[in-house]
């Protein structure tokens, strides 16, 4: 098979100097340079146009979906306003165990910084004691946090 040079295609990717010498040794692009690399930058707008588009479609389905969320929240709690109170009391007291439970934990860790550095094994023990009991504390803080009867304004159906 032989090549012929006649029915080659042009490249489909070139390098462009834009040095500002390159430009001076040069007379600048041809006119079918020019048009070919303008159509390139028209299609690139458009498909960053078509990103943006669908960009927007997704942040406005994530809002709705937050917002139900929000306003099931709100008529939980309006539905019941004594548990709302007793949730933000019980997230007020289990937050204050949590202060002296993160005490506890980072004394620990600046007591026995060297035997957690050097042996896995008292690294994985430290872990397995504390990991499960801070991460099921703070599910449940969050959860009551929640659930209290305080909103936050930035959760409100109405925030800006």
């Amino acid at each position: 098979m032989t090549h012929d040079p006649s029915t080659s295609r042009p490249p489909l990717f070139s390098q462009i100097d834009v040095s500002h010498d390159a430009y001076q040794r040069s007379a600048g692009p041809t006119r079918a340079d020019g048009c070919d690399q303008t159509h390139l930058l028209r299609e690139l707008l458009a498909a960053q146009d078509r990103q943006n588009e669908l960009l927007e479609e997704l942040i406005g389905q994530l809002h709705s979906s937050q917002r139900q969320k929000a306003n099931e929240l709100g008529q939980w709690k309006q539905a019941n306003p004594h548990l709302a109170r007793r949730c933000r009391r019980a997230a007020e007291a289990l937050s204050k165990v949590q202060t002296e439970f993160l005490e506890g934990i980072t004394h620990e860790i600046n007591t026995n910084f060297d035997v957690l550095v050097e042996g896995e094994f008292m690294l994985n023990e430290f872990i397995d004691r504390y990991g499960p009991r801070l991460a099921h504390l703070n599910g449940l803080l969050q959860v009551l946090s929640q659930l209290s009867s305080t909103p936050n304004p930035a959760n409100t159906p109405n925030a800006p």
